[in-house]
């Protein structure tokens, strides 16, 4: 049987963005320097992969607790009191198979057919898909641009309508790479409780700041936590992208809806992945600090080399492995310009646009997913084409 067209979502059609061109050279053997990617370089630190290869050597090959296993979901829990000020009980949390998949059975537990839910923009294109698979409608509300793509609170509020169900957070940001400050999100917060609405809170990027930024969780904020979904996962600060391990946070009578759904759609993440979960969150946090020390050599690389460069400017940014640098000097489209430097230089790079209208002007650059001395290489290809452009 075909499946029908109209279920075939214009989201769903760009979901790879760059990638997908990049990976046609790739088939041809082209050294590509990739920059569109949002994965971390780094390999999994040691101590986690040992942890993993002593479960399955002990024999922890058997079904789990769809939960997730109890001892695993007990660390969570102290990190949760300890890191996020969010008070969740073994209960309360469930573990998911990355990030991605939480913020699935979120928007399926939450959301009914013609629901709205609200979208930051430049948003995060795979929670549209979510949204839509669920039966939603997705309502984009602008960040101030002006202000570094601040939270516009004025702005949410004019797009809540009686359909309004849940407005979806990424914290630290991804594509801008800000970190929202305690006032920005308790203007949210106030909306939320004000028209009774869900927040789902993406907080993947948790970890990764620099410059003494501190990330809040929205759900530890006065009346909060009831009505937040908080979703974590160990994909970019313990570089374990590949193992697919996150976990959900909610209140009892939200988490029962979200289990319907895991539960019916793996069942539960595999165990022995598990304890390396648990190696992570309970031994030393150094390897996550000295990863984010590289990330933020890489950035000040890329943003130093950026401002050098003829029509372009770029703004540092607080947190993540993202710049988000500002190319309509130039007066070019991102697609333009990502095409061209793709085509010339072997440069991948992301379309503002990938990201809503809200992100023309703009490409994002990814300085976590290469070595130090590839984007070296990277910013050398871009400056000859900016330097041409700008020439011609």
């Amino acid at each position: 049987m075909k499946w029908p067209a109209d279920r075939i979502t214009k989201s769903s059609k760009k979901s790879f963005g760059m990638y997908e061109k990049a990976a046609k050279l790739m088939a041809q053997n082209i050294d590509v320097i990739h920059l569109e990617v949002g994965r971390p370089s780094f390999d999994t630190p040691y101590h986690i992969k040992e942890a993993t290869k002593k479960a399955l050597d002990d024999g922890l090959v058997h079904y789990g607790d769809f939960f997730g296993e109890l001892k695993f979901r007990e660390a969570l829990s102290e990190k949760l009191a300890r890191y996020n000020n969010i008070i969740a009980t073994p209960e309360e949390i469930v573990v998911t198979s990355g990030l991605t998949h939480g913020a699935y059975a979120t928007c399926m537990a939450a959301l009914d057919p013609g629901d709205e839910v609200i979208l930051l923009e430049p948003y995060y294109p795979q929670h549209v898909n979510k949204v839509e698979l669920a039966g939603g409608k997705i309502v984009t509300a602008p960040l101030n641009r002006n202000e570094g793509f601040s939270i516009d609170a004025q702005a949410i509020e004019q797009k809540i309508t009686p359909k309004t169900r849940m407005i979806a957070l990424v914290n630290p940001a991804n594509p801008t790479g800000r970190v929202y400050s305690h006032d920005e999100l308790q203007a949210l917060a106030e909306i939320a409780i004000k028209h009774d609405l869900l927040v789902m809170s993406d907080e993947v990027y948790e970890q990764i700041l620099y410059d003494g930024n501190q990330h809040i969780s929205i759900a530890s904020l006065p009346g909060m936590q009831e009505r937040t979904i908080s979703l974590f996962a160990f994909t970019k600060g313990y570089a374990m992208d590949g193992w697919r391990m996150g976990y959900a946070v909610a209140q009892r009578n939200l988490m029962e809806a979200i289990l319907k759904i895991t539960i019916n759609d793996i069942a539960h993440v595999n165990v022995f992945i598990q304890e390396g979960g648990y190696a992570a969150i309970t031994g030393s946090q150094d390897c996550v600090l000295e990863m984010v020390a590289e990330d933020k050599r890489r950035r000040d690389l890329v943003c130093s080399r950026l401002n050098a460069m003829p029509n372009v400017s770029c703004e540092i940014p607080d947190a993540t492995i993202y710049a988000f640098p500002n190319i309509e000097a130039t007066g070019l489209s991102s697609q333009s310009i990502a095409d061209s430097l793709l085509a010339q230089h072997q440069v991948v790079v992301e379309t503002g646009a990938f990201y809503g209208a809200a992100g023309e002007g703009h490409l994002r650059i990814c300085f976590g997913a290469e070595s130090y001395e590839r984007i070296e290489q990277a910013m050398n290809r871009m400056e000859k084409f900016f330097v041409a452009l700008a020439d011609s």
